[in-house]
């Protein structure tokens, strides 16, 4: 499993296998789509919006309604004291 070490300016170089299978090279940008707590995907941002689809699969088909967003930022407010 390819793998990475964080330097003291929280950079890190992405493994040859990684780049190669994401199709990136120097000067393209990447995003990082939280997939679950702790859990990332690395993303290319070149990429097209239908190479994209799918990607999320399995999350809410329904947008969340003002109330379920309050709750969830309330949540996570607690949960980081």
């Amino acid at each position: 499993m390819p793998a990475a070490t964080i330097t003291s300016k929280g950079q890190i170089t992405i493994p040859v296998r990684v780049r190669e299978a994401l199709g990136v090279d120097t000067g393209d940008r990447i995003e990082f789509v939280e997939l679950g707590k702790g859990q990332f995907a690395i993303i290319p941002a070149n990429r097209s919006l239908q190479e994209l689809s799918g990607i999320l699969k399995g999350r809410r088909k329904i947008a969340a309604t003002l109330e379920e967003m309050d709750q969830a930022i309330a949540k996570g407010a607690a949960e980081s004291l």
